[in-house]
């Protein structure tokens, strides 16, 4: 799954509506990797979508993850405590 370029509060509905898309499609134990690569522009509600994510991904048993994490979706998670919850902490940080 990837997320779109930008994940504001006008694109949350629809981006978590396809994640939740994704996981209920994907096995009991199984691995869903979220692309962030493309996420250029974002504010907190990329957060509570990923939140909803990761809530969701553990109640279907699916091992949520989000790679490639541009630096701002980083520091957002940082300032509200929530990387090592979205699998976000930096290696060495002590997360």
């Amino acid at each position: 799954m990837q997320l779109p370029a930008r994940l504001t509060m006008r694109e949350a509905r629809a981006t978590s509506a396809a994640l939740a898309k994704g996981l209920a499609a994907a096995a009991r134990g199984s691995r869903l990797a979220i692309d962030a690569t493309a996420l250029q522009e974002l504010d907190t509600a990329a957060l509570a979508v990923l939140l909803q994510a990761q809530r969701d991904a553990q109640a279907c048993g699916v091992a949520l993850v989000v790679e490639g994490t541009p630096p701002q979706l980083r520091r957002i998670a940082a300032l509200y405590g929530v990387e090592a919850l979205l699998g976000l902490a930096q290696p060495g940080s002590g997360a």
